[in-house]
């Protein structure tokens, strides 16, 4: 109200200063014509009154005429700021604005999408600083525990089979059946035990690349097992072009590969395969353990297949898995090799 009430004697001032301007002009000093607007009445009031009374009244009308298309142009505005802070804002919503104001909008738009894909790179990016830190601190647990595992329990469960066994040797034979048996039954559970804490063992503790080959890397995780398990380990390992992240997830699917055929195949020898062929890697594990059936799913679950098909499935490669009970199990992973694009000059045309 109080804005209409300024606007109405500014108007009103302005236009009667106008209006005097104009009879001075017409009048110039002529006291006779001067002497109409306050000599002569209308209903009791001169007509000098009633035009200052128009003037007022008019001034006032327009006040408010411009106060609402003030306010209609605020609540216009207000809504396309709102649809800036929604990330809404369209042409179409503009309609009725002036040039000038749509260009301010747009600017504004802009400015305020620019500054959101900004705090959300930096939220991803923070997101990603604390996740790797995560990974790091679990990756030093998880070598700890290794550690303290291997130096151990791993070492008891070590000395508990070698003493099993030089009793089983030393007094087996004098031993009631019923004794024996037991006596057997317990170095077998014992033995068991070792292969699961060493297919642990090489879960917690992964050998990592560390800036080698694939094929080295493979080779070393091959020949640190060989010290570690009974069955024979024949490999082919060859140099293949992978990009690391590619490499590190082959690298992963061997280790939970190895581990479980370790702790579940009971095989007698497992071969290894890395080549690359006609542009695409193929990794294969194949053992002569007692496998399992493909439509039993606790089999599945047991030999860690679903880790293995996800890490295939993020490099862009297949997992295909053939097991045949009492005969032995075949994970091979294919993964395609990204070629790089070459230009072809004798092509183009002038």
């Amino acid at each position: 109200m109080t804005k209409i009430f300024l606007r109405t004697l500014t108007l009103s001032i302005l236009m009667l200063g106008i209006t005097a301007g104009i009879f001075y002009m017409l009048w110039d000093q002529d006291e006779q014509k001067w002497a109409t607007l306050y000599e002569f009445f209308y209903s009791d009031l001169p007509i000098g009154a009633w035009i200052v009374i128009g003037f007022i009244t008019l001034a006032f009308l327009i006040a408010i005429w411009s106060n609402s298309i003030t306010k209609k142009k605020e609540s216009q505005i207000a809504k396309q700021l709102d649809l800036i802070t929604h990330g809404e804002l369209s042409k179409k919503k503009m309609r009725g604005l002036s040039k000038r104001n749509r260009k301010a909008l747009i600017s504004i738009d802009e400015l305020v999408q620019t500054q959101k894909k900004s705090l959300q790179r930096m939220t991803n990016d923070k997101a990603n600083v604390q996740e790797k830190a995560v990974q790091e601190r679990l990756v030093l647990e998880r070598q700890r525990l290794a550690r303290e595992l291997h130096d151990s329990v791993s070492q008891q469960l070590f000395a508990a089979s070698m003493l099993l066994s030089a009793t089983n040797e030393t007094i087996g034979e004098n031993l009631p059946e019923a004794n024996a048996k037991q006596l057997a039954q317990t170095e077998k559970i014992v033995q068991q035990a070792q292969l699961e804490m060493r297919a642990l063992l090489l879960h917690l503790r992964p050998i990592a690349l560390k800036n080698k080959t694939l094929a080295q890397g493979l080779q070393d995780l091959l020949d640190e097992l060989r010290q570690k398990v009974y069955f024979n380990i024949q490999e082919r390992l060859e140099e293949v072009t992978l990009p690391k992240g590619a490499e590190d997830h082959v690298f992963r699917i061997a280790q939970e590969t190895l581990s479980n055929t370790l702790r579940h195949s009971k095989a007698t020898e497992v071969q290894l395969l890395l080549v690359e062929r006609n542009g695409i890697v193929i990794f294969r594990v194949q053992d002569n353990g007692v496998g399992f059936s493909i439509k039993d799913d606790s089999h599945a679950g047991s030999y860690g297949l679903r880790n293995v098909e996800e890490r295939a499935i993020e490099i862009g490669g297949t997992c295909k898995v053939v097991s045949i009970p009492d005969q032995g199990t075949i994970i091979e992973v294919q993964i395609p090799v990204e070629q790089e694009e070459t230009k072809n000059d004798s092509h183009t045309t002038s």
